[in-house]
């Protein structure tokens, strides 16, 4: 999630400096004005306009060489370096102590399920909860958007410290299941997404050529926060006890949040911010229904496969150390293979990258976890599938802006994020679920998540034969110079080989 609303706010702003050269290079070309083709097809016009590349302006462009005139915009060029790598330490950080801190519930639903902490308790409540804080963490982004809007980024920042340190020290002291759902659920996901959007969008505001390096970098920070905290979860869980583990976690998270809070600086004016709005007019748009079919299904088989691997090892008779271990290292593994995805994307394609990557996480979940019965092949998986696992979250942005448009990209995203809290909040209950209904075997639970992932490979992979038509019909209005296809021509596009389609080899 967080490379997606990244590169979000990296397209926002990228639009916002190509809409201001290309005033500046109107403005010199009414003195030798250019015939254009106006294409009056909506479809199409759109189209075209999805397809454009927004190109960030350099420091040494034209643009900025000359120093604007009176009637002419100046367009803010961010300093692409020197604080703003502070700021990316910053973001990287904060991003290891919230979606970090909350991918080590999976080393804590490990101890819930083989213990007594909580009697009466059952797994189903206890799955609630994990998928209770990420669900918590997309509903209240609104709310945080507009505090950011309000009061500014600092403020938001707090107001996330706070939530999130009151959920650790009130979970320290739960005596009751309902009090972990009201602390480690509810409170520490509002912790989590004040943290995360008022952090998100920062490393975009101050580079241009590094923007993606500096994406990554703050991507990485959630896996090596998973990688850590699982591990020491784990450690303090079994030498001081499950409530001073919350309690130092407490600790360590205000003072670390704290700091970074007061480290970042955004550059809201410079940019100027933008409105999220939700056009729900997109549900009428069938590429946008296959775009949330693909994520919905994705985080079904995510987030059970995030949440159970420590406790499957539980069930193959590892230890709770090596659970905590296989937990650490799929987290390792989202670390390592986030960056490589979203920078391939770019050169194989957005649409092609995210449908086969996808598809190979339902692959190794089917060939490989359902036959993992020891350590060895156990970490094998948690590094394999961990790379490839998140994918959905490296690429969504930049696949929502491939196949619906800049101008489209905030409402999609922001309707996306308000889907994805269903599978967010049920997807690890179902799966506990189906251990319990096959006597305590994750087989069922597995196969649950390979088909979910394949689902989703399939959804997207049917977006992209919808794509790669577009794009011919496009090719062939502008070939032929007309206004627009006739009736006919039209018709041939929709009849052409959808198959065909489907396992064209092109860069989509």
């Amino acid at each position: 999630m967080l490379d997606t609303a990244q590169r979000g706010k990296e397209e926002e702003i990228n639009q916002d400096t190509e809409n201001g050269i290309r005033t500046s290079e109107k403005s010199q070309s009414n003195q030798s004005p250019q015939p254009s083709i106006q294409l009056h097809a909506t479809n199409r016009n759109e189209a075209m306009k999805n397809n454009a590349i927004s190109k960030p302006c350099s420091p040494q462009s034209p643009a900025d060489a000359t120093a604007p005139s009176a009637g002419q915009p100046i367009v803010d060029v961010p300093p692409n370096g020197g604080y703003g790598w502070v700021c990316v330490a910053a973001v990287a950080t904060i991003n290891g102590h919230t979606w970090g801190l909350n991918s080590a519930y999976a080393v804590f639903l490990a101890h819930y399920l083989s213990t007594s902490a909580f009697p009466g308790a059952t797994p189903l409540q206890y799955a609630f909860i994990g998928g209770l804080s990420i669900s918590q963490a997309l509903i209240v982004s609104p709310v945080a958007t507009l505090t950011t809007r309000k009061w500014g980024t600092r403020t938001t920042l707090f107001i996330g410290v706070g939530f999130e340190t009151v959920s650790f020290i009130g979970a320290s002291f739960a005596s009751e299941i309902w009090h972990l759902f009201l602390s480690q659920g509810v409170c520490f996901g509002w912790g989590m997404g004040f943290l995360f959007v008022g952090s998100v969008g920062i490393a975009a505001q101050w580079f241009t050529t590094h923007r993606s390096l500096a994406n990554g970098c703050c991507a990485a920070g959630s896996g090596l926060g998973g990688l850590i905290y699982s591990l020491a979860a784990q450690a303090m869980i079994r030498d001081i006890g499950l409530p001073w583990a919350f309690r130092t976690l407490a600790a360590i998270a205000f003072v670390v949040n704290s700091a970074c809070a007061l480290l970042i600086k955004d550059r809201n004016k410079q940019i100027g911010s933008s409105q999220l709005s939700f056009d729900y007019t997109l549900f009428a748009k069938p590429q946008f229904v296959g775009l949330l079919a693909f994520g919905f299904l994705s985080m079904l088989g995510y987030i059970v496969l995030l949440f159970s691997l420590p406790s499957y090892a539980r069930t193959i008779g590892l230890s709770a150390q090596q659970g905590s271990i296989i937990g650490a290292v799929f987290n390792l593994g989202q670390a390592l293979g986030r960056p490589p995805i979203g920078y391939f994307s770019d050169s194989i394609g957005r649409l092609n990258m995210a449908g086969s990557m996808t598809f190979l996480v339902g692959v190794f979940c089917l060939l490989i976890w359902i036959f993992a019965k020891s350590f060895g092949v156990l970490i094998f998986f948690s590094l394999v599938g961990g790379m490839v696992a998140g994918t959905f979250w490296a690429t969504a942005a930049p696949v929502t802006t491939e196949v619906m448009g800049l101008r489209d990209l905030p409402s999609a995203l922001s309707i996306t994020w308000l889907v994805l809290v269903l599978p967010t909040t049920f997807s690890e209950p179902i799966g506990l679920e189906i251990v319990a209904f096959n006597g305590g075997s994750y087989t069922g639970a597995i196969l649950f998540t390979g088909w979910m992932y394949i689902g989703a490979a399939v959804c997207l992979w049917m977006v992209r034969t919808w794509k790669i038509g577009e794009d011919e019909e496009n090719a062939a209005a502008a070939a032929k110079g007309d206004v627009e296809l006739t009736p006919a021509e039209a018709e041939s596009f929709q009849r052409s080989s959808f198959v065909k389609r489907m396992f064209m080899i092109q860069k989509v």
